[in-house]
């Protein structure tokens, strides 16, 4: 992939990813508008990966006390401390990611290319963005990380199936569970991000496992390029959103999503692109 593509692509991601606009759209986007949209080949698919283990590494570091508090959560759980306020947190995060992690791999056997084309995604944009901006203005905003329950961490966890479908995204509509069941704004930010890691983790080890298969080492100098720029623009997009969300709601991120949807519409259905 040339140079100022993968720089693209990292920056896209990066900006993209913990903002409920949609990051797999938009890459589906980007490869599209690259001549690449019929068929993203295998070299198209580890770069997305490795821009997700970039903004991987800008989630752990900006949540790095969270991190922490699951990390010793997991070893409460290993001595049978399943109560600790740690414990709850490690396994909220595991049971809100079982669901998509049986439905992906549900998903990998069968490789629908519908659900790579511009038409998806666009619809996706549009309606999952008025359905996120709905739910955010008629919730109520009371509720913290602290307070989840068994029964918030599984709805959370069936709603972000969805994001598998290119336009819906996967902190979209976590943010959008999340608002649905009563938790504040930058506390349904922070959740959906918690899920992320383990997310993007999961795909993070698919490409490591791919890379040290092929061997590529020019493949691998990009993929540390593309690491590199989606984790700072990740880590940038983070720290703006959360200071955001702790005075504004997300009816600029709808808006950003119908708008760019109709936009999308009206290129597909004129014929100017497809």
């Amino acid at each position: 992939m040339i140079l100022y593509h993968i720089i693209l692509l990292a920056v896209i991601q990066g900006l993209t990813e913990f903002l409920p606009v949609s990051s797999s759209g938009h890459l589906g986007l980007f490869h599209c508008f690259t001549d690449q949209c019929e068929h993203w080949d295998a070299d198209n698919l580890t770069m997305d990966i490795a821009v997700h283990v970039g903004t991987l590494l800008s989630v752990l570091l900006y949540f790095w006390r969270d991190v922490i508090s699951m990390m010793l959560g997991a070893a409460d759980i290993t001595t049978g401390k399943v109560k600790s306020n740690n414990s709850r947190l490690t396994l909220y995060v595991i049971i809100g990611s079982i669901p998509v992690i049986i439905a992906g791999f549900i998903l990998n056997m069968f490789e629908p290319d519908w659900l790579k084309t511009l038409h998806v995604i666009a619809w996706a944009t549009i309606i999952f963005g008025i359905i996120l901006w709905w739910v955010d203005t008629k919730s109520p905003s009371t509720r913290e990380v602290k307070d989840l329950t068994f029964k918030d961490a599984l709805l959370i966890g069936l709603a972000q199936m969805l994001a598998l479908i290119p336009g819906t995204s996967r902190s979209g509509i976590t943010m959008t569970a999340a608002r649905f069941l009563g938790f504040t704004r930058k506390e349904s930010a922070r959740y959906s991000m918690l899920l992320a890691m383990v997310a993007i983790s999961g795909a993070g080890t698919l490409m490591g496992l791919s890379l040290l298969e092929g061997g590529d080492l020019s493949l691998g100098l990009d993929v540390l390029i593309a690491v590199v720029f989606s984790f700072i623009s990740g880590l940038i997009a983070i720290s703006v959103m959360m200071k955001y969300l702790e005075k504004s709601t997300f009816t600029i991120f709808a808006i950003y999503r119908v708008i760019l949807g109709t936009i999308l519409l009206g290129l597909l259905y004129s014929g100017y692109i497809g």
